[in-house]
């Protein structure tokens, strides 16, 4: 029982509204990269890239603030992943130009 409470804390909205956000950011982020990579539409590419950018962006900020009980080392490569992909999807969409 008390592994179904540790899940339910980690994804309602009631104990960390900012955390839920950023986790459905990601979601959002690996689905529409997930679906450019059927399409090849930019559109796709361009959203999931913004929304890698948000959520690394409010990841690193939430940090820096009120540091959380994970690893830094772990939460330094979530947010450098984040912001890379970003980067490299944003280059990539100059093939589309």
């Amino acid at each position: 029982m008390r592994l179904w409470h540790f899940w339910w804390r980690t994804i309602s909205t009631q104990y960390n509204p900012p955390e839920s956000i950023e986790h459905l950011m990601v979601l959002l982020t690996i689905a529409l990269f997930l679906r450019w990579g059927f399409e090849h539409e930019w559109q796709y590419l361009l959203l999931s890239s913004s929304l890698a950018l948000g959520a690394g962006a409010s990841i690193w900020v939430r940090e820096m603030i009120l540091p959380s009980h994970r690893s830094r080392l772990l939460m330094l490569l979530l947010v450098s992943g984040l912001l890379l992909y970003s980067f490299f999807a944003g280059v990539s969409l100059v093939d589309y130009l």
